[in-house]
């Protein structure tokens, strides 16, 4: 799920100090799942183009590193209805544990000269987003990751 794109305007800049190498591979977002859990496409993509849930609210603590030199905020408010949607998107109660965070610097990429927690310092506290869709993305190799489909939300939040 990217972060939409006006409340993505202060994260996309400090992402492009901390990380440049991820910040041009993929904008700010939480990832919902991952390839190995999604199981039957065609079943998944049916849920979700029946997609009558409200939009999904996510609140996150300040940045704090983690793995050397990786920048991450966790979320503090909305895990719930994450780990719901995660349910209904994979169909299925049995899912592994997933919690929604933001990456800011990924610990795989070289340390950018700009990678430091004070970069993100300046960035709202709680951080409050609103997602307003799910997109069904891929990489192709090192290129950068592409959205295959985009399903909104059907309610606010």
């Amino acid at each position: 799920m990217f972060v939409p794109v006006q409340a993505a305007i202060e994260l996309e800049q400090v992402r492009r100090v901390v990380d440049p190498a991820q910040s041009s591979l993929i904008p700010a977002h939480i990832t919902l799942c991952r390839e190995d859990e999604l199981g039957d496409l065609p079943a998944m993509r049916s849920r979700l183009q029946n997609l009558h849930l409200p939009a999904i609210s996510l609140s996150f603590a300040p940045a704090e590193i983690f793995y050397e030199h990786g920048l991450i905020m966790h979320c503090i408010a909305g895990e719930d209805a994450f780990f719901h949607l995660r349910e209904f998107v994979l169909d299925s109660k049995n899912i592994r544990a997933q919690r929604p965070h933001l990456t800011l610097a990924h610990p795989r990429n070289p340390k950018a000269p700009g990678n430091s927690l004070d970069v993100a310092a300046n960035l709202p506290t709680p951080l409050q987003l609103v997602f307003p869709s799910i997109c069904l993305i891929e990489q192709s190799g090192n290129d950068p990751w592409r959205v295959l489909e985009t399903y909104e939300f059907s309610v606010g939040a």
